[in-house]
């Protein structure tokens, strides 16, 4: 016997459409649909999966959704967050920590941070990997503290 369960909502521009058919006491196929108000078809898929298992994998399909919604939904303040560092931007930073200034490190961190489009605290942590002491402006890192920390005073080593 064939049962199917049919649900809609509408997303903002988007009408979804759920169908869950059992063509048998062994088979569950889940068809989705998503059009704009247009009728243009955005959103189309198809999945067939064991009846026993439908449970379980409506929960999975859940915190996978959920959990991308959440990671899509974050947005950094910072537009370079998580963007790769260049030799240009590490000589860029090593440069103006390096250049004489009487502002403190703190002022001077967010400053950078501003003008990089990066946090403060991913500035820090790469000044130090440039050879640059973060604690005090213009000041490099000791060759005993620039090894320890990875990186060589002078060299832009340990790209991340």
């Amino acid at each position: 016997m064939t049962s199917t369960y049919r649900n809609e909502i509408k997303l903002g521009e988007v009408h979804y459409r759920l169908s869950a058919t059992t063509d048998s006491a062994e088979s569950l196929t889940l068809e989705l649909q998503g059009a704009l108000d247009s009728g243009e078809v955005i959103a189309d898929g198809c999945l067939r999966l064991p009846v026993e298992g439908s449970a379980a994998v409506g929960k999975l399909l859940s915190r996978v959704l959920g959990a991308h919604t959440r990671l899509r939904g974050r947005t950094s303040r910072y537009a370079n967050a998580n963007q790769p560092w260049t030799d240009s931007l590490d000589t860029t930073l090593r440069t103006t920590w390096l250049t004489p200034t009487d502002t403190p490190a703190q002022t001077l961190i967010r400053s950078i941070a501003d003008d990089m489009q990066r946090s403060p605290t991913a500035i820090r942590a790469r000044l130090a990997r440039v050879g640059c002491d973060p604690d005090v402006p213009g000041r490099e890192l000791s060759a005993a503290a620039a090894t320890l920390l990875g990186s060589m005073s002078g060299t832009t080593q340990g790209k991340t």
